[in-house]
């Protein structure tokens, strides 16, 4: 899979410790940013990595910023994306399995490297259950984008 990455400042240096984890699962990273810890804005990167998702230039996305918290609301406004925040593996579980999420957003200050790690292992790991109340509600907030 082609996983599209960004962080601001704040999510910088978990970014760096990430991405060869995600290279050593056999995955394509694509980096879009931000390249050192001058401050910088997360909507930016969020936005780049959000655009990249929805355009199929990569399966699926992740996002960080100090909190998480405004980099996904940041991902969260481009249609087609349904970015979520994940704190722990079961949140990250079962965000893929019922909200077919496309983007994991972590907080670099909330969530250390370790379990950051096993959060993005088991995003990459999990797929959608396809179930129909699953699809319905995903459709019903598709729908809120127009």
């Amino acid at each position: 899979m082609k996983i599209a990455i960004g962080a601001d400042h704040g999510g910088f240096d978990l970014k760096e410790f990430l991405i060869p984890h995600i290279k050593e699962l056999g995955h394509e990273v694509k980096d879009l940013g931000c390249y050192n810890k001058e401050s910088c804005d997360y909507p930016v990167y969020g936005h780049a990595v959000a655009k990249a998702v929805a355009g199929h230039e990569a399966d699926f996305g992740i996002v960080i910023c100090t909190t998480g918290i405004g980099i996904s609301i940041s991902a969260n406004k481009v249609p087609g994306i349904r970015a979520a925040l994940c704190t722990n593996d079961h949140m990250a579980k079962m965000t893929r399995q019922h909200n077919d999420a496309n983007i994991l957003a972590l907080g670099a200050n909330i969530t250390g490297p370790g379990l950051a790690v096993s959060i993005v292992d088991t995003f990459l790991s999990e797929e959608f259950s396809g179930g129909e109340r699953h699809v319905r509600r995903i459709n019903e907030i598709e729908d809120l984008n127009i």
